[in-house]
C-alpha cells in the first residue's frame, strides 16, 4: 500500500510518495494532462538539461500498490523522479540561497508562459539545492494557463520569498525565525509593521507590501458575502502575467544583505589555533574521511568549511551546518562560484535545531529524520555545546549515538584558551561536567573509539568513534 509524503497533500492532482528504491508522483486525470502538456513542449528537457528542473520520467502505475486512493479523482499517471540528496528547508537557507531559489522560480515562470503554462503556486519549498545548485522538484506545479487569470502564485511568492528578503537586505532582519515561525510565510499586514515610512519608499516595498496590506485589512472588514469581497472580472493576458514576473525578477535580483563582521567572521584566521594544530587536523580528518568514504557527511558548526572541503573530497556530499547566517552565506556565494556541488551549506544551531512543522508536525520534518549521516565532523564544537548552550555532555552524545553514525570529534581541555574564555563569563565551578576526563568515560559508554589523538599544542584531543550496537 502506498503511504503519500506528509508534505504533498496540498495539491490535490499530484502527490508524492518516496520509497527506499525511488521518489515517485502520483497524478490525477487534470495532473496527467498538465504533465503531457510540458512533457510535450521543449521547456522540459531545456530546463532538466540545465539543472534547473529533476529529471521525471513516467512508469507503470503498477509499481504502487493501492495508488488510486492517494488522489480523490484517482491516478491516470505515476512518474519517478531524480532523488535530491538531502532535503532542506528555506529556514535553514541564507539571505542567498533564497535569493537564488526565488529568481529560479520566477525564470520558471516567464519560461512557462511562453509554452502555454503557469506555475500554480510560488513557494521555496518546491525548490532544493544540490550542493550550491537551486533546483525545482514540483513538476505538478505546472499547469495549462488558464483563461484571462494573472499570476496566481503572486501572494504567496510576496509572502515566502519576497518579504524574508526586504526583512534581511533592508533591515537587516533575520527571515528563518519568521518562517520558522509560520509555514506559510509572512503576512501583509504584519510585514508592513516592519516597515518605516522612509522604508516604504524603496522600490518595490510600497507596491508589494502596503497595498497587499491594505487588501487584506479591507477583506477582513468586508467579510463573507459583502459586494466589495467580490474577486474581479477583468481578464489579464498572458504577456501582462510575463511582464509581472519580468518585473519582480528585476527588483529580487538588485536586493544586496550587507552582512557586516560577525563574532565567527574571520574566526580561523584569528583563533589561537598553533599552525602546527591546524595542519594536524587537517591531516586527521583527511585521513579519516578518506578511509570511511561517506555517502553523507556532516559537519557541525563548519565555520567558513576549511574542513567541509576537506571532507568533501571523500564524501559524496558534505551538508555544512553553521549557525552564523553571514559566515555561512560567505561559504555559499563561494561555492556557487566554483560550482560546488559537494558541500551544502545550512544555516543550523545544533542547540535550537529545526522542529517538525506543518499538519500534524508532519509536512516539514526534523534534521534527523531527514537522512542521518555515515560520518559526522565536531570540530571545535562541544565546548560552544556544552558551555555556552548548557547542553551536559552526556546528553549531546546520547543524541550523537542515536544516529547511528561514525563520530569524528574534538575536545578541547578547560585550559584551552577558548574555552577559558567562555567559562570566564560564569561562576566559579560552573560547568563541572566539561571535563577530558568525564567526556572520555561518557564517551567510552556509548561509542567504541577507534583513535584518539591529542595535537600538539596538548590542549585538544581528536576521537574517532562509532557508536556501541
Amino acid at each position: 500500500m502506498a503511504n503519500a509524503e506528509p508534505g504533498s497533500f496540498r495539491d490535490r492532482d499530484s502527490r508524492v510518495v518516496i520509497t527506499d528504491e525511488a521518489v515517485l508522483r502520483v497524478l490525477s486525470p487534470e495532473g496527467a494532462a498538465d504533465w503531457d502538456v510540458l512533457a510535450a513542449s521543449p521547456l522540459l528537457e531545456t530546463l532538466v538539461s540545465r539543472g534547473d528542473l529533476v529529471a521525471s520520467d513516467e512508469v507503470d502505475p503498477s509499481v504502487l500498490e493501492g495508488a488510486a486512493d492517494l488522489l480523490p479523482t484517482g491516478v491516470e499517471k505515476v512518474l519517478e523522479h531524480e532523488r535530491v540528496p538531502f532535503i532542506s528547508y528555506p529556514y535553514e537557507w541564507t539571505f542567498s540561497m533564497l535569493q537564488d531559489a526565488a529568481l529560479l522560480q520566477l525564470d520558471l515562470g516567464v519560461a512557462a508562459v511562453d509554452e502555454g503554462l503557469m506555475l500554480k503556486d510560488a513557494t521555496p519549498y518546491n525548490v532544493q539545492f544540490r550542493g550550491s545548485s537551486p533546483v525545482f522538484i514540483d513538476v505538478g506545479s505546472f499547469e495549462e494557463i488558464p483563461e484571462g487569470r494573472p499570476w496566481v502564485g503572486y501572494r504567496q511568492f510576496c509572502m515566502l520569498y519576497l518579504y524574508p528578503l526586504l526583512f534581511q537586505a533592508h533591515k537587516d532582519i533575520p527571515f528563518q525565525p519568521w518562517m520558522r515561525g509560520s509555514i506559510d510565510g509572512i503576512m501583509p499586514i504584519d510585514a508592513i509593521k516592519v516597515f518605516s515610512l522612509r522604508d516604504r519608499l524603496r522600490r518595490g516595498v510600497f507596491l508589494h507590501t502596503s497595498l497587499h496590506a491594505r487588501l487584506d485589512r479591507r477583506a477582513n472588514r468586508s467579510g463573507p458575502g459583502d459586494p466589495d469581497s467580490a474577486t474581479t472580472t477583468r481578464k489579464t493576458k498572458p504577456d501582462a502575467v510575463k511582464a509581472h514576473m519580468a518585473s519582480m525578477r528585476r527588483m529580487v535580483g538588485k536586493l544586496r544583505w550587507k552582512s557586516g563582521e560577525t563574532a565567527w567572521s574571520g574566526y580561523r584566521q584569528d583563533n589561537t589555533y598553533s599552525d602546527e594544530d591546524d595542519q594536524t587536523k587537517q591531516a586527521f580528518v583527511s585521513e579519516v574521511v578518506a578511509a570511511e568514504r561517506p555517502a553523507l557527511t556532516w559537519d557541525m558548526g563548519c565555520n567558513d568549511g576549511a574542513y567541509s572541503r576537506i571532507a568533501a573530497e571523500f564524501s559524496d556530499l558534505v551538508v555544512a551546518f553553521d549557525y552564523d547566517h553571514a559566515t555561512v552565506d560567505s561559504l555559499y556565494r563561494s561555492l556557487r562560484e566554483e560550482r560546488d556541488a559537494r558541500i551544502l551549506p545550512l544555516v543550523a544551531n545544533l542547540a535550537d535545531p529545526s522542529p517538525g512543522l506543518g499538519w500534524r508536525g508532519l509536512e516539514r520534518k526534523t534534521l534527523e529524520a531527514r537522512g542521518a549521516p555515515d560520518l559526522m565532523l565536531a570540530l571545535a564544537l562541544i565546548h560552544h555545546v556544552s558551555i555556552s548552550a548548557n547542553i551536559p555532555l552526556a546528553e549531546f552524545l546520547d543524541w550523537a549515538r542515536g544516529l547511528g553514525s561514525a563520530l569524528l570529534i574534538e575536545f578541547p581541555k578547560r585550559t584551552d584558551p577558548m574555552v577559558r574564555a567562555l567559562l570566564a563569563n560564569k561562576g566559579k565551578g560552573a560547568n563541572p561536567d566539561y571535563d577530558l576526563e568525564n567526556f572520555e568515560y561518557e564517551l567510552e559508554r556509548r561509542f567504541n573509539v577507534e583513535i584518539r589523538e591529542q595535537l600538539p599544542s596538548g590542549e585538544r584531543v581528536l576521537f574517532l568513534a562509532r557508536p556501541i550496537a
